[in-house]
């Protein structure tokens, strides 16, 4: 049998390609700007659109919008649960209310970024579904994503709640105070 004999080669690292070294300072660059537009814009963009008299939500759309005097100021796409045709009759029946309410508390440290809760039931939706010995349901809320990637696929974000992007969500936070109208509409 022979043997091998390999003979001691020093190694001498190569410099980095100049396009790998822009290239990582372009994408240093790119999360430097993606970490502060993830903090900023909910607080700037309420201050661009000002003070917001109502909420308003068209199911059938598919859209949130902040009003003032009657018109939009900022609007986005919404996701409701797996059954969002028709009123809210039941706790558990995966729809969204329909009327109006009020948004009365908020949630910063929400399992979906950011909550606000709407005054669903009213005294006449849970008597009427006191009568027929059920539960009227609530919790129902405006929140923000729970894990980020929902937002990509088609399923529903949310059980009869309100969801939107968490960006979206930071601007109607920032916008929004508690007592401000809101009004779902089929």
């Amino acid at each position: 049998m022979s043997e091998l004999v390999l003979d001691s080669v020093d190694w001498v690292a190569a410099k980095p390609p100049r396009w790998l070294k822009r290239g990582l300072k372009v994408l240093a660059a790119l999360f430097i700007a993606w970490a502060m537009l993830a903090y900023v814009p909910g607080p700037v963009m309420a201050l661009v659109i000002g003070p917001v008299d109502k909420v308003l939500v068209d199911k059938s759309a598919r859209t949130i919008a902040l009003m003032r005097d009657g018109k939009a100021v900022f609007s986005a796409d919404i996701s409701l649960g797996k059954n969002p045709t028709g009123q809210k009759l039941r706790e558990g029946d995966q729809r969204t209310p329909e009327g109006k309410y009020k948004l009365i508390w908020g949630n910063d440290a929400s399992t979906h970024h950011k909550a606000l809760l709407v005054s669903y039931p009213n005294k006449a939706q849970a008597s009427r579904a006191a009568a027929k010995g059920e539960a009227a349901g609530g919790g129902i809320m405006i929140h923000g994503q729970r894990h980020w990637w929902r937002w990509f696929s088609r399923s529903p974000l949310t059980n009869g709640c309100i969801g939107v992007s968490n960006l979206a969500m930071d601007v109607i936070w920032s916008a929004v105070d508690l007592g401000t109208p809101i009004e779902i509409r089929p």
